[in-house]
């Protein structure tokens, strides 16, 4: 139990049973998952976990054409094949802030991110170019996202083409096509966003880069991934 607890609260309070029994296992421990849980919940330890909606405010979402590339591919064998990205909204004192994310779907990494007061192309540019550079430029990628006027205008589809990136969309009403960038903002919301104020832009801005830079991409275990971080994973295939 003490084991538990410490692994609990070194994830602070982010870990449900199943990556606490992962963590354990991972340190020689030998239990099973079901006692793992049994006791978790006799000392109160609940892993965050929040439902993330997908509502949008004051903006009507933008239909273009295109395709969603993925449907006929296989799933990526390496870093930089498949790149997806979305834009989600927090509240910071009553007011909308918007998070663009770009996310390498092989090895599960927040590769670049942008927040900003608001909703526009130059948010999703900003996550776009930190993305290119952290890798280097690299040809070739699908990039991956929703149809949302701030993906799909002339500024960003320019970029897209400047850099060798093939465009994929969403089907029209299937926010599930972008599942990888859905369950990053679901962790997100749960583990770091629900029941927590912050005082503004640069509180949660200094909160996301704890989270992602430090936590999301170097420590946390990733079922998908072998229950490996992101960056441990690119480092065992390198």
């Amino acid at each position: 139990m003490a084991l538990i607890d410490r692994i609990y609260w070194e994830s602070e309070g982010r870990y449900g049973s199943p990556r606490v029994h992962k963590a354990l296992e991972m340190q020689g421990v030998a239990v099973s998952r079901k006692r793992v849980a049994r006791l978790m919940r006799a000392a109160g330890l609940v892993g965050r976990v929040t439902q993330v909606t997908r509502k949008q405010p004051g903006l009507k979402r933008f239909k273009a054409a295109g395709e969603n590339l993925l449907l006929d591919m296989a799933a990526p064998t390496d870093i930089n094949q498949v790149w997806v990205a979305d834009v989600t909204y927090i509240k910071v004192k009553q007011k909308w802030r918007y998070l663009a994310t770009v996310m390498d779907v092989y090895s599960r990494r927040v590769i670049g991110w942008s927040l900003s007061e608001r909703r526009t192309t130059a948010l999703t540019e900003n996550a776009l170019t930190y993305a290119l550079k952290k890798r280097a430029y690299p040809k070739g990628v699908v990039f991956h996202t929703d149809r949302g006027i701030e993906y799909t205008n002339h500024h960003f589809q320019t970029l897209l083409k400047r850099h060798g990136l093939s465009h994929s969309v969403n089907r029209p009403g299937h926010c599930t096509d972008n599942a990888y960038m859905e369950s990053f903002y679901h962790s997100l919301k749960g583990e770091l966003i629900r029941g927590v104020v912050f005082n503004g832009i640069k509180s949660l801005r200094k909160s996301l880069r704890q989270y992602i830079n430090k936590f999301y991409n170097t420590v946390r275990l990733h079922s998908g991934i072998d229950y490996l971080s992101p960056v441990e994973f690119e480092r065992r295939i390198a």
